[in-house]
């Protein structure tokens, strides 16, 4: 369109004089200069932010947006309003996670936990009043020691992980579980009557239930090997759940020996479903990789979950989609490092997930929201 106008504007142009010449240039300039500004502080710029941040084969993504920026931030989780959401980070200096909240466009980002010890795995309990997180913070203040690598790539269990609520602004602490070893991995029914989490409390790492106060505790899973990272189905009728159940005698023996030093070995890790009484378990995934942060959709039938099964080396993991009978596979993220933790907001429409996608440094795990497209 410009090179259609131009013949007639130099021609304009050439009749005024010199001085008027740069008036107009500068006026141009600065208007120019003002309009973007305008869009940046509107945030229609985002748009080409949002168009980097969504690679085209992430067909079922649309309108992504970065709500940190950062530091590690992750496992962030919506409220049954769908308008916050609730994660951990290791931002303001901080040695280990401790649990922030925001708003879902990444604004009013607000410290809830008490800054001691580490924490992990907040939800938001329906109605905002309250929220949950498991933090070690009874056992020592201060960050507890990072996992010995020299076993290869392991997770710490760490036993002084306890589950607490708290009122949004932190205060009012109150301890849910106070059984010896390590209780987290805790999410909420979205009634929130029921909570499910993992517990070591029986010597293995089991799921188990209990209401919301803390009482009615009941175990759920009871093969030999690691059951954990559960969470409900919308109706609350369903768990699903990431496992690793030893079969061979070297297998059994590794996996004793870790848990006995309070570590897990995370590299093989299956999806399972089962109702919510813990009946009906099955397998969905049987890749033999990395399968983890598994997420229900809301009608109950299909799973969304991390993976490294498309990468060789087993470092890249990217999200995917499965029927919970174990077909349909999809995958829906291809960024090249890491996308995990997906969880969906209550009325399906988005979907909130960590990666290493558009970070500032190596390393750094940022929260992205993006609308959901089926």
């Amino acid at each position: 369109m410009f090179i259609a106008f131009r013949p007639k504007f130099v021609a304009f142009y050439s009749e005024l004089n010199f001085l008027t010449m740069i008036k107009i240039t500068l006026a141009f300039f600065f208007s120019i200069l003002s309009f973007s500004s305008w869009l940046s502080l509107s945030g229609v710029t985002s748009l080409q932010e949002k168009a980097s941040l969504l690679l085209p084969e992430e067909k079922h993504l649309a309108n992504i947006k970065q709500l940190t920026f950062a530091g590690e931030n992750a496992e962030a989780y919506f409220s049954a309003d769908g308008k916050k959401l609730i994660f951990q980070s290791t931002r303001d200096g901080r040695g280990c996670d401790q649990i922030y909240s925001m708003n879902i466009d990444g604004s009013e980002v607000k410290l809830i936990s008490n800054g001691e010890g580490r924490t992990t795995c907040s939800y938001i309990f329906p109605g905002g009043k309250r929220v949950l997180y498991s933090s070690t913070y009874l056992a020592d203040k201060q960050c507890p020691p990072r996992p010995d690598f020299s076993q290869g790539y392991v997770w710490a269990v760490y036993p002084g992980f306890d589950i607490f609520t708290a009122k949004p602004d932190g205060s009012d602490i109150k301890q849910l579980t106070k059984a010896p070893g390590y209780d987290a991995e805790t999410t909420i029914t979205l009634d929130g009557k029921h909570l499910v989490f993992t517990s070591m409390r029986d010597g293995d790492l089991d799921i188990y239930t209990m209401n919301a106060d803390g009482s009615n505790v009941k175990r759920l899973t009871n093969e030999l090997g690691y059951d954990g990272g559960p969470f409900w189905s919308y109706d609350g009728k369903q768990i699903v759940y990431r496992a690793f159940h030893p079969s061979t005698e070297k297998q059994k023996t590794d996996y004793s020996n870790l848990l006995k030093q309070n570590l897990i070995r995370p590299t093989t890790l299956e999806i399972w479903v089962m109702n919510a009484d813990g009946s009906n378990k099955r397998q969905v995934t049987h890749n033999g990789k990395a399968n983890f942060g598994p997420y229900f959709f809301p009608d109950g039938k299909r799973v969304i979950f991390a993976s490294n099964m498309d990468d060789p080396r087993g470092r890249n993991f990217d999200l995917y989609k499965i029927n919970v009978d174990g077909t349909g596979l999809e995958r829906i993220t291809f960024n090249t490092t890491f996308d995990g933790f997906p969880m969906f907001s209550p009325d399906g429409k988005k979907l909130v997930f960590a990666s290493n996608r558009n970070a500032a440094k190596e390393g750094d795990t940022n929260v992205f929201i993006a609308d959901w497209l089926e």
